[in-house]
């Protein structure tokens, strides 16, 4: 028994160490969405209008067949000339002639629509400032693979983080004969709240 004791809070810490940090940033971003409404944003917009030259789009096979990526020399001159940084690997679609990418990203928004018959080029983009962003990033809105895996396994780990913690209250309840009242109330607050004041 010392040694499962033992191995539980061993356990209990390394998972209180490795989502620490997590838990403090989906608690605050909690309450910051909670309340998104009277959190007040000015979101930054910046937009474009140019006409891409010629030979930046000479050789760009836009066939049915082809991936509808922007060629490199074109995202190269974008990023020279308007400090506009499109994403490796981002794709666009095709509709009458018109390329369109979209690109939103945590706390923000961005898109282009290239015209490539005339080279009219429209870019859009909207930065809804750093409340917003954390708030995407608790909700894992637009914020990629990585991100995605990273809330999976801290959500495993706050998984143990509870479970052991559950272990070590059993062990000493014996000894503090509050615990399961005050666990028990952790689960009718809740659960109350629920049932009688949510329709």
């Amino acid at each position: 028994m010392a040694f499962s004791l033992g191995s539980v809070r061993q356990w209990h810490w390394i998972s209180s160490a490795l989502c620490l940090v997590g838990m403090l940033l989906f608690a605050i971003t909690g309450i910051t969405l909670n309340h998104a409404a009277e959190i007040p944003a000015e979101p930054v917009l910046v937009s474009h209008e140019a006409v891409v030259p010629a030979p930046l789009l000479d050789g760009w096979d836009t066939g049915a067949s082809a991936e509808p990526r922007l060629p490199r020399k074109l995202i190269d001159w974008l990023a020279s000339e308007y400090h506009v940084h499109i994403p490796r690997g981002h794709q666009g679609e095709w509709d009458s002639g018109e390329f369109y990418l979209a690109m939103p990203t945590p706390g923000g928004d961005a898109w282009l629509s290239l015209d490539i018959e005339t080279g009219d080029l429209v870019y859009e983009s909207t930065d809804r400032g750093w409340v917003a962003y954390f708030n995407d990033l608790h909700k894992g809105r637009d914020t990629g693979t990585a991100w995605r895996w990273f809330l999976d396994v801290f959500a495993v780990v706050c998984v143990v983080f509870c479970l052991t913690g559950f272990w070590l209250l059993w062990q000493q309840s014996s000894r503090r004969v509050s615990t399961w009242p005050v666990t028990a109330l952790g689960v009718l607050i809740p659960l109350v709240i629920a049932l009688v004041f949510i329709h």
